[in-house]
């Protein structure tokens, strides 16, 4: 399992990459989803770091944590928004650790600092499953005892793969020959008693009839009780539309609506509908300048209309681009007008939003400013956050001039 590739170097040539000395088999790559992506840099975010949680901890704890999500099925279904960042759970970690040991020393006995560190380990794992010991730290573990370090085979599996207690040597040797035939050692244990691969979850089948309901972060498999169905969840729509209109009561609309979207996550509902909470949701924390929660829903709604899903597509594109404007994203930017096909160009959302790109890129703040006065739908909430940055530039070459 490795992290999301870093892009190769833009100086390196093909004749320098078909030089390189013995190379190994290229593996299969992991396709990670968006969510996982801003999560994972959401990680290493200057604010969100911790100075007693060095790099490298962090690093293993994010691959400990995408492998199991990924090897338990749950990788596209889990609310990566609502995941504890790696640096949390090993503050947690480490609190479980120091309560473990105080325990131990109040009851007279020495601590293990190995198997506290390993037990904590395992608990991590609520976050996926219903507490399946077969997520334990492996033997080989750095820092196990010496005793955990030895495999050591059970009565069972010493026994040979026919019961019979007692083979000849060709017997041996024909077995051994015949499985470097097949293309390695595929023991014939296995083919005569087959280990059935782990079930991957199903999804959740919501039974609650509660219209408003608190968002609270998950940290094991969720109750159906505590769930709402897709019935219900619409039914809740209308009534936070109608508060919103009447109250705009900001922290309690977003808490619901991220109640809302853990909802239709866990029962795995990917629909118009879907796509509908989240461009609501959007807009709102556009018009309130919380791109925090507007960048959440802009990732989610870009995988939903590539899968096909209905929806404001265009509207949202011409966000996407005047996002990357504002966080200065060069790299971003290019792929998303890379992405716009014929008729997106003609949009005129999509037009306004390369206009603004190409009038900066020129310097052309006639135009620039002509564009900010003339904005369709709520992109100038997203280019209120830069036009201020953009006059100062403006004034400054006026100055040089």
């Amino acid at each position: 399992m490795t992290y999301p590739p870093a892009p190769a170097p833009a100086n390196q040539t093909t004749s320098e990459i078909h030089t390189a000395p013995a190379p190994t088999p290229a593996k299969s790559k992991t396709h990670f989803p968006d969510s996982v992506r801003v999560y994972v840099q959401r990680a290493f975010i200057p604010a969100n770091l911790d100075p007693t949680v060095t790099r490298a901890e962090m690093e293993e704890k994010l691959k400990e944590t995408i492998s199991h999500a990924s090897n338990s099925g749950v990788m596209y279904t889990i609310g990566w928004e609502n995941m504890p960042l790696p640096q949390q759970m090993i503050r947690e970690e480490r609190a479980r650790a120091l309560a473990f040991r105080a325990a131990n020393v109040s009851d007279g006995s020495r601590p293990a600092p190995a198997q506290t560190t390993q037990k904590s380990k395992k608990r991590k794992s609520d976050d996926f499953d219903d507490g399946d010991d077969s997520s334990a730290a492996p033997p080989w573990r750095k820092g196990a005892p010496l005793d955990e370090r030895v495999t050591r085979q059970s009565p069972e599996r010493r026994q040979p793969a026919d019961d019979t207690p007692h083979k000849s040597k060709s017997q041996k040797q024909m077995e051994k020959r015949q499985r470097r035939l097949d293309g390695g050692y595929k023991s014939t244990y296995r083919a005569h008693s087959p280990t059935p691969e782990p079930e991957k979850p199903g999804p959740v089948v919501g039974t609650c009839q509660v219209l408003e309901k608190k968002y609270l972060r998950l940290t094991a498999m969720p109750n159906p009780a505590n769930v709402r169905p897709e019935h219900v969840l619409q039914q809740t729509l209308d009534l936070l539309k109608k508060k919103w209109r009447k109250e705009a009561n900001y922290s309690y609309i977003c808490d619901q609506f991220k109640s809302m979207r853990q909802d239709l996550t866990v029962q795995r509902i990917k629909n118009d509908f879907t796509v509908h909470v989240y461009e609501i949701h959007a807009r709102i924390a556009l018009e309130k300048g919380d791109l925090g929660e507007y960048n959440q829903c802009q990732t989610q709604l870009k995988a939903f209309y590539r899968s096909g899903l209905k929806g404001s597509r265009v509207e949202f594109t011409a966000y996407r681009i005047l996002y990357f404007i504002h966080t200065a994203n060069r790299a971003a930017l290019n792929d998303a007008i890379k992405d716009l096909t014929a008729a997106d160009k003609e949009a005129r959302e999509v037009k306004h939003a390369l206009g603004v790109r190409s009038s900066l890129a020129l310097g052309n703040y006639h135009r620039f400013f002509q564009l900010y006065m003339d904005t369709p739908n709520m992109g100038a909430y997203l280019m209120d956050m830069f036009v201020g940055r953009e006059r100062l530039a403006a004034l400054s070459n006026i100055c040089k001039a």
